[in-house]
């Protein structure tokens, strides 16, 4: 089953801080050479803690994932 949720990281605006892994309950951020990655986007719940926690404004989460 595909997500619902897409989630977006912008690696040049990352610097690898690592806050959106720690704060997601999926586990679906990972830090991969040093950015953020999604490495498991079929888990997003969509709650958005990755989003509004990133100081880098790097993360964006929306609705509508592939394969509705």
């Amino acid at each position: 089953m595909a997500s619902k949720f897409q989630v977006r990281i912008l690696p040049e605006y990352c610097k690898g801080c690592g806050i959106c892994v720690s704060v997601c309950p999926k586990q679906v951020l990972s830090l991969v050479k040093d950015k953020a990655q999604a490495v498991q986007p079929d888990q997003c719940i969509g709650c958005l803690n990755c989003e509004y926690h990133c100081p880098d404004f790097a993360i964006t989460v929306t609705e509508g994932g592939k394969d509705e």
